[in-house]
C-alpha cells in the first residue's frame, strides 16, 4: 500500500477572505445619524408637550387661573414618552435572540413613522398620547439594538452614537421651536417624517459589516476567583458613587421640566404660553448640549454639589409657582432653564467619565 500523504490543515491562503473592513468615517457617520434619528422624536415630543395638551375643538377648555393650566399636565407626556421604552428594554432580552437586527431596525423605523403620523393627525389628547407612546417603544427598541451593534464595531461607533443623541437634544428642540413659530402643530411635525427613511438608509447602506469578533480570552485560573469578586464589588461601589447623585439630578430635572415648567406663565410676555414653554425647553437642551460638549475642559470628581444645585433650583421654582411675582419675567426663567441644563448635562457627562476611569483602575 502506498504511503498516504498526511492530512495537513488547510493553508491560511485558501480560507475565504474576511469582508473588507468598513472605513472609520462610515462607521462614525452611520452611528451619529442613527443616534440622531432614534432620539430626536423623543425630544420633539417633550418640547411639544404643551402643544399636545392644548384643547382640541369640542374639548373642555383649560383652567383659566394665573397658571393657565391644562386639564392634563405635561407629566402625562413624559410618562407616555418614557414608560413604553422602559417596558421594551425589559422584555427585549426575552425575545431579542429571535429577532434579527434587520427586522428590529425596520420595526424602529415603523414605530417612529407611526408615532409622528399619529400625533400630527390626533384629534384629542388621548390619541396624541398614544402616538407618543408608540414612538417611545420604537426609541427603546432602537437604543438597545444600536448600542448592541456598536459594541461590535470600534469604539468610534459608540462615541458617535453618543454625539448623535446629544445633537438630537438641542437639534430637536431648536427645529420644533422654529417650525412651530410659523406652522400649526400638525404641519410642524410633518418634516420629522423624514427621520425613519434616513435611519433605514444609514443602517442598510452607510453602515458596513462589523469586523470579525475577537477570540474569547482564556478562562481565569480558579485561584483568581477572589480577585474577580473584589473587582465586581469595586465596580458596584463606583456605579453607586456616581449613580446616586446623578439620579437625584435627574429626579429634580424631570420634576422641573414636566412638573413646574408648564406652570411658569408670564402674561406680560408677547409670547403665548405654549411658545414660552417651548423656549424654556430649548434653552434647557442648549445647556445640556454645551455642558456635555465641554467635558474635556471641565472635569468634576464629586457630583453631590451639582445634585444640591439642581435640588435647590427645583425648590426655588416650586416656590415661584406657589408665590405670585417671585420671578420678575420670562428672561429670568430662561436663564434658570439654561442653568438647569448646564447642571444636568455636566452631571451626566462627568458621572460616566468618572465611572469609566474608576473601573479601568480596578
Amino acid at each position: 500500500m502506498a504511503d498516504e500523504e498526511p492530512l495537513l490543515p488547510p493553508d491560511e491562503d485558501s480560507a475565504p477572505p474576511p469582508p473588507p473592513a468598513t472605513s472609520s468615517w462610515r462607521i462614525g457617520a452611520a452611528f451619529w445619524i442613527l443616534g440622531l434619528c432614534n432620539n430626536l422624536p423623543y425630544v420633539v415630543m417633550l418640547s411639544a408637550a404643551r402643544d399636545l395638551l392644548e384643547p382640541r375643538p369640542g374639548e373642555e377648555p383649560r383652567n383659566r387661573s394665573r397658571h393657565d393650566c391644562d386639564p392634563v399636565g405635561t407629566g402625562a407626556v413624559l410618562l407616555a414618552d418614557v414608560v413604553p421604552a422602559l417596558v421594551v428594554k425589559l422584555l427585549l432580552p426575552l425575545v431579542g435572540p429571535y429577532l434579527p437586527d434587520r427586522l428590529r431596525v425596520v420595526g424602529v423605523a415603523l414605530c417612529l413613522w407611526g408615532s409622528v403620523s399619529a400625533v400630527a393627525a390626533a384629534r384629542g389628547t388621548l390619541s396624541g398620547l398614544g402616538g407618543v407612546a408608540l414612538g417611545s417603544a420604537g426609541a427603546g427598541l432602537g437604543e438597545v439594538t444600536f448600542l448592541t451593534l456598536a459594541s461590535s464595531y470600534p469604539s468610534s461607533g459608540l462615541s458617535h452614537w453618543s454625539s448623535g443623541t446629544g445633537a438630537a437634544g438641542v437639534g430637536g428642540a431648536l427645529a420644533f421651536w422654529g417650525l412651530r413659530a410659523w406652522l400649526p402643530l400638525p404641519h410642524a411635525l410633518l418634516p420629522f417624517l423624514a427621520l425613519p427613511p434616513l435611519l433605514l438608509l444609514s443602517f442598510f447602506f452607510l453602515l458596513g459589516p462589523a469586523p470579525p469578533p475577537r477570540p474569547d480570552p482564556p478562562f481565569p485560573h480558579p485561584d483568581e476567583g477572589g480577585g474577580a469578586r473584589e473587582e465586581k464589588w469595586g465596580v458596584a461601589k463606583a456605579a453607586l458613587r456616581q449613580g446616586a447623585p446623578l439620579g437625584l439630578v435627574y429626579f429634580a430635572e424631570y420634576f422641573v421640566n414636566q412638573g413646574l415648567m408648564e406652570l411658569l406663565y408670564f402674561p406680560s410676555s408677547p409670547l403665548p404660553h405654549s411658545a414660552q414653554y417651548r423656549t424654556l425647553q430649548l434653552l434647557y437642551q442648549a445647556g445640556v448640549f454645551v455642558s456635555r460638549s465641554s467635558l474635556r475642559c471641565l472635569r468634576l470628581r464629586r457630583l453631590w454639589g451639582l445634585a444640591l444645585a439642581q435640588v435647590l433650583l427645583a425648590a426655588f421654582l416650586l416656590a415661584a409657582v406657589a408665590v405670585n411675582h417671585l420671578l420678575p419675567g420670562l428672561g429670568v426663567a430662561a436663564a434658570l432653564a439654561l442653568g438647569e441644563g448646564l447642571v444636568g448635562g455636566g452631571a451626566y457627562g462627568n458621572a460616566f467619565n468618572n465611572l469609566s476611569e474608576q473601573v479601568s483602575d480596578l
